[in-house]
């Protein structure tokens, strides 16, 4: 064995999971090295050691020839060898005088879970399949969805511990190249040891990384993420994640769940302005009782204001430290039931909630009155269909709270300007995140806030500016209706 294989060997047995074998009474003897825990076993030995006991291996090339398995390696880079042998390759090195090159043969032990349905986007209607933490495995759902050869997929490494594979996919002819080339130089140029997911490389391609509002749309659903490549979008797969990042992103997406595809399009149109009202309800529910219980009783019909008068009788706390205490029980049980077991975390949702709210009522710590608008409030955060959104808007309520505390209903409006002039110039991969309602671009309503039939769905978003801008042709009925 030359010195440099002698190296890694020697380098790499330090690992228990680490194998070396010789078989020195073989027709041409050789050695095979691998890592126990990353390769398939069963193919080890009912392919690859039978192939090498052949009586016509006399070379690297003839070995490689022998060998019954795709894409079989010849390597003289120590560095290349000991990389691919973390990633379930079997190395096997020819005894003898000479150099030699290390035969790298790819046989990973395939394993993780299989595709289940979504928990998180899960739909009544529609398909069942959700990503799984195979990387493989989700190009293949995605390629079965479209099977075009204009999808491109392509592979970047990244994390210099990690090795993390990551796929960047967009169909050619119809996404703009620039915003495929983007998203690659973006995540290139990621320098970070360790990458577990892709919310870690969410967060280190966005455009504003101290902003609290996600800029890349997160999914779990395969058809999903083949609907937004037939826009003109960009995905990104990240191997051991289960969710796609999607890009260029507007907010109005973080509204838009997969079911308002399978549904009409008057429901869908509902949904959508329920899920918006809900969250601003969720922004300046709390502050806005704030305002007006310090500042602004004058606007408050005179039967309200008695009901309030007796509500907050018993309660030695002024409004805003009775919305924080409230707020901050809310966020508690929240997380509790969050990070528990599922079961559990169901009982001291429901149970902690209903006992705490009582509790702090009939203790005159806080007013039922408050305790609805808190409700309704964390309620509201749920109907966001993405969960980095929802977190978002529960972020905002508490600085919300304090500008309501100190200017009243001014500081909620003056919140208000700050959070859309802070939205106004947000930018998802360089495009407007606010489109299309900034730049205004009224053909851009009819997918986006609002969800028109899809026979008015002849274009693609404009603010994609895509090569291929028509979904369908001009004067094509087989969107509803009949044609004689």
């Amino acid at each position: 064995m030359a010195d440099h294989w002698q190296r890694v060997v020697e380098k790499e047995s330090n690992s228990v999971d680490f194998v070396y074998s010789s078989f020195p009474y073989s027709y041409r003897p050789y050695s095979v090295s691998y890592y126990r825990s990353l390769i398939n076993n069963d193919l080890l030995h009912a392919v690859i050691l039978p192939a090498l006991e052949g009586d016509n291996l006399r070379n690297d090339e003839s070995v490689r020839m022998a060998i019954p398995i795709e894409k079989v390696q010849l390597i003289d880079d120590v560095n290349e060898a000991q990389s691919l042998l973390l990633k379930g390759y079997v190395m096997v090195l020819l005894e003898g005088d000479g150099k030699h090159d290390g035969i790298l043969i790819p046989v990973p032990v395939v394993g993780g879970r299989s595709v289940t349905a979504p928990e998180v986007e899960f739909t009544v209607l529609g398909p069942k399949e959700a990503f799984v933490e195979r990387l493989d495995t989700n190009l293949g759902l995605v390629r079965r969805r479209l099977p075009v050869s204009d999808l491109r997929v392509h592979r970047i490494e990244i994390g210099s511990l990690s090795k993390t594979q990551i796929a960047v996919l967009h169909i050619e002819g119809i996404a703009n190249p620039e915003n495929v080339k983007t998203v690659q130089d973006r995540v290139k140029k990621i320098c970070y040891d360790d990458i577990i997911d892709s919310s870690f490389v969410a967060q280190m391609i966005k455009d504003q990384p101290n902003s609290v509002f996600p800029e890349l749309l997160d999914t779990e659903r395969p058809d999903r993420v083949a609907g937004v490549l037939g826009e003109g979008k960009v995905v990104i797969l990240v191997d051991g994640a289960s969710q796609a990042l999607i890009g260029p992103s507007t907010f109005s997406e973080f509204f838009t769940a997969s079911d308002d595809y399978f549904i009409p399009w008057q429901m869908a149109t509902f949904f959508r302005f329920v899920r918006i009202l809900s969250s601003v309800l969720s922004i300046i529910g709390s502050p806005l009782y704030v305002a007006l219980l310090t500042y602004h009783y004058e606007l408050l019909p005179q039967d309200l204001v008695g009901i309030l008068i007796i509500s907050r009788e018993t309660v030695p706390f002024p409004p805003i430290l009775e919305a924080i205490i409230l707020e901050w029980a809310i966020e508690l049980i929240r997380e509790a039931g969050a990070r528990l077991p599922t079961k559990v975390g169901q009982t001291i949702g429901i149970v902690g909630g209903i006992v705490i709210g009582t509790a702090a009522v009939q203790a005159g710590l806080t007013s039922n009155i408050l305790l609805i608008i808190v409700a309704a409030s964390a309620l509201s955060t749920f109907t966001s269909p993405i969960y980095q959104m929802g977190n978002a808007v529960r972020l905002i309520r508490f600085p919300m709270m304090l500008a309501a505390q100190m200017w009243g209903i001014l500081g909620i409006v003056l919140g208000v300007i700050f959070l859309c002039a802070h939205l106004i110039r947000m930018t998802s991969l360089g495009n407007p995140y606010l489109e299309p309602l900034f730049p205004l671009r009224i053909s851009d309503f009819k997918d986006s806030y609002i969800r028109l039939p899809f026979s008015m769905q002849r274009r693609r978003p404009l603010e994609l500016r895509t090569k291929d801008s028509q979904y369908m042709p001009k004067g094509d009925s087989s969107q509803g209706g009949s044609s004689e």
